[in-house]
């Protein structure tokens, strides 16, 4: 389909998916610009590691300024027309926590699964085949868009398009483990390396399916993170318990009372000392959303309606 387009077809093709914000420059320096990133990538990237919840370290691959806003283009202007699976609730627009945890209501099995190195995982080849395929895009511009979107052959977590494309490189997997499931009546959904399938069935005969299916994609399953809830446990899907009735457990809901007591009790100066905490507009901001999360599942409850009041005269003073 593609292959007698020239040269300046193959730039006004570029030029046309908007992928540079910078009015002041001409259609020859904004695809200099292009290439240039394309093909030292590496160089605009900020490198660090953060703690996991469970230990070791998360490595995050920062884009500095003007590849974020080239990678935002290609998230608007290209990938969202993409179609992802039903089955994947992680980084759609209008989807949240909640639309994962849902359908895991009241349910006899929870099993949760998880892939293991997941973004590190997919690399060049299955960006460029999954998220910029040839019926769409010619072989110039799809080799382009993935650089611009890899660090060293890799998907960085970090930049602004890997979520989504994490979910194209895995919508062939989510609709073959989807229809299985869909026939043995049991819920499966997808939250980025998260995978959740709940209701009357054999584990065993999922996680077989899914280790098969997996391998076909190159990817592995984490042995380590296999976890298998019965129903006369807290079965907590991607942070919410989905037993009798969807709620935030009671250790979540414990930190955030405690954290509220001692700013009542020695006020906020006083208690960010305490914890060693520098930075109280990020103190603030991390507590309001972890009140907002209890609220959208518990929108109704009153005490953490008086908390959201104070935490807002906190973040206006």
């Amino acid at each position: 389909m593609w292959q007698h387009l020239t040269k300046k077809q193959i730039n006004n093709f570029i030029l046309s998916l908007n992928l540079i914000s910078f009015n002041n420059l001409s259609n020859k320096e904004k695809l200099k610009l292009l290439y240039t990133i394309s093909n030292h990538g590496e160089k605009h990237y900020k490198v660090f590691k953060i703690p996991k919840k469970n230990g070791g370290y998360r490595t995050i691959y920062e884009p500095d300024y003007t590849l974020k806003m080239i990678q935002e283009n290609i998230l608007t202007n290209v990938l969202n027309e993409r179609i992802i699976s039903s089955y994947a609730k992680a980084y759609k627009k209008g989807l949240s926590l909640l639309d994962n945890a849902l359908p895991h209501l009241r349910q006899k099995i929870v099993l949760k699964l998880d892939i293991k190195d997941f973004f590190p995982s997919i690399d060049f080849l299955k960006v460029y085949k999954k998220a910029f395929p040839r019926h769409i895009y010619p072989e110039a511009v799809a080799s382009l868009l993935t650089n611009l979107v890899t660090y060293n052959n890799t998907l960085p977590q970090g930049a602004p398009t890997s979520s989504y494309i994490s979910n194209l490189v895995l919508r062939s997997f989510d609709i073959k483990i989807g229809s299985f499931c869909q026939s043995k009546n049991i819920a499966y959904t997808r939250y980025c390396d998260d995978m959740t399938f709940s209701g009357e069935f054999n584990p065993q005969e999922i996680i077989n399916l899914v280790k098969t299916e997996l391998f076909k994609e190159n990817f592995i399953l984490n042995k380590k993170k296999i976890k298998i809830i019965k129903s006369n446990k807290a079965q907590i899907v991607t942070g919410i318990v989905c037993n009798e009735k969807l709620s935030i457990p009671r250790t979540y809901k414990k930190f955030i009372r405690q954290n509220m007591y001692y700013i009542n009790k020695y006020g906020l100066n006083n208690h960010l000392k305490y914890i060693n905490y520098l930075d109280s507009k990020d103190y603030l901001n991390k507590l309001y959303g972890q009140i907002l999360f209890v609220l959208q599942i518990e929108k109704n409850n009153k005490e953490f309606l008086n908390y959201k009041n104070e935490l807002i005269k906190l973040k206006e003073n």
